[in-house]
């Protein structure tokens, strides 16, 4: 498991999250396993990003903390369903691995990557750009404390240069 997993997991742990949302991605599995393990989280598999959103609302009315984990192609989906995070000021945080930044192989990912932080200030989200596998900590533990004691919505955004480049044959 990669140091900045573990340094996430504990932001995670220290800010009773317990509830995690995701779609299956490669760049999470690590973080997704350790959350799976941990007797105080719930993992729930998404069929669309956007069910997330609902999910996660459902946890915040009922007194839980979540997070949301997902690729950066998955945010496009989200759109619409953002306006549940503003108009009832939920707290909602995003861990989002990035995709269409350096080293892309995928063309079909390049328009969402490029303009993930674009959509996401749009929609009044907070965002926070990683390009440093040893900033993911400190960065996911400010946004956590500005959703959960906010509240607000943040995502940290997890750089294609800390996950590394993937390939057809991958």
């Amino acid at each position: 498991m990669t140091l900045w997993t573990n340094d996430i997991f504990q932001v995670l742990v220290n800010h009773q999250v317990r509830q995690v949302a995701y779609v299956p991605d490669a760049g999470h599995t690590h973080l997704i396993n350790r959350c799976g393990q941990y007797g105080e989280m719930v993992s729930v598999p998404l069929t669309t990003e956007e069910e997330g959103i609902a999910l996660l609302a459902g946890a915040w009315l009922g007194g839980d903390r979540g997070v949301l984990l997902m690729q950066s192609s998955g945010v496009g989906n989200c759109l619409n369903m953002f306006s549940l995070t503003r108009t009832c000021r939920m707290p909602l945080l995003m861990l989002v691995t990035m995709r269409g930044e350096w080293g892309e192989f995928n063309p079909w990912q390049v328009p969402m990557g490029q303009n993930t932080e674009k959509l996401l200030k749009a929609a009044d989200i907070l965002t926070f750009h990683v390009d440093e596998s040893n900033r993911l900590g400190e960065t996911t533990e400010a946004a956590a404390r500005m959703v959960f004691e906010g509240p607000a919505a943040a995502a940290v955004l997890i750089s294609q240069r800390i996950l590394g480049t993937k390939t057809f044959m991958e």
